[in-house]
């Protein structure tokens, strides 16, 4: 499985060269380099934004947490898709090693993996509502015959699937508590040992349903704010595109990613999906490629000293001497 990870890695980032040739280096480059080192600046700032309205949506889900220890859950969502994003290949990593940096910030251990599982749960549901609301605008803007057909079925599908994916889901961390305790062992292997306490936090949660639509909630917010980062990019290059049309695009994006969830952070296929999409609303192949740079380029960014914040983190904790105090266990 390594194997054929690190194979799609280098298809994929083959893939992103050529589609840059082909497009012309000259074209993509002129793009990226009228949004400056200030416009990059922005960019990254938005992504720490996004970091934080994330983080709210993991952090509602805590159903004993002060507000004090938003800033913990934050820095959790931080650190899960800086690896997410930066470590692509590790499957399923970016949620293990998010809730390992809460945990380390003295989050208990059953609640992080229960409230991460729920959370990942509310942002899929998120999801739904964002590539509904992308094939409809496509639908309505689009003429019939044109190449976006294909890609609204498509589309359509995907979210059939991920309703069912979700609604399973659900009900298995509602009702099936034995078979979550099997799963959690699988994915989280920490878990393991916290299984019974894992499965209390997962039923506290769910017996506050106003903190799941709260978290989910966010989570819509959050697909849209991912959708103000491709805005805010086209501008910062120097086009115009109305939000709908980059609800659309980001939309369609995400449910292609979700389909490719088996190529490291989408490599290639981003890239692709963005030069396809860009002209169907106006806009140049060449501008979609500079967005998915420049996308990767934020995510370098902010990922590299996140992770090695976390790392650090990591070391002190385990140098820690045998004894030495910590914060005061929570009850689960």
């Amino acid at each position: 499985m390594r194997l054929g990870i690190v194979v799609f890695a280098i298809l994929g980032l083959g893939l992103i060269a050529y589609l840059v040739l082909h497009v012309g280096i000259d074209a993509v480059l002129s793009a990226i380099a009228g949004v400056g080192i200030g416009g990059f600046l922005v960019l990254c700032a938005y992504g720490l934004l996004m970091f934080a309205l994330l983080g709210a949506g993991w952090f509602v889900l805590d159903i004993d947490a002060r507000f004090s220890t938003l800033k913990v859950f934050v820095w959790g969502r931080a650190v899960r898709d800086s690896a997410g994003e930066v470590l692509p290949f590790s499957q399923l990593g970016g949620f293990v090693i998010g809730a390992r940096a809460v945990i380390l910030r003295d989050v208990p251990a059953p609640v992080a993996f229960a409230s991460t599982v729920v959370d990942v749960t509310t942002e899929l549901m998120g999801q739904i509502v964002f590539v509904v609301a992308a094939i409809a605008i496509m639908l309505l803007r689009l003429p019939g015959g044109s190449s976006a057909t294909a890609l609204v079925r498509g589309g359509m599908i995907g979210v059939m699937l991920a309703i069912i994916g979700a609604a399973g889901f659900v009900f298995v961390q509602r009702r099936g508590f034995a078979v979550v305790e099997r799963i959690m062992a699988r994915i989280f292997p920490g878990a393991a040992v916290h299984a019974a306490a894992v499965t209390r936090a997962m039923k506290a949660i769910h017996a506050e349903p106003r903190r799941i639509l709260l978290s989910f909630a966010l989570h819509i917010l959050g697909w849209l704010a991912a959708a103000g980062f491709g805005w805010l990019a086209v501008r910062l290059i120097g086009r115009q595109i109305d939000f709908a049309s980059i609800i659309a695009i980001e939309g369609m994006l995400c449910a292609i990613r979700s389909a490719a969830i088996f190529v490291p952070s989408a490599y290639g296929v981003q890239e692709a999906s963005y030069a396809m999409l860009m002209p169907l609303f106006g806009l140049g192949p060449d501008v979609g490629l500079a967005v998915s740079l420049l996308r990767r380029g934020r995510d370098i960014a902010l990922g590299i000293p996140i992770l090695l914040a976390w790392q650090a983190l990591e070391g002190s904790r385990a140098l820690a001497p045998a004894g030495a105090p910590s914060a005061p266990e929570r009850r689960v």
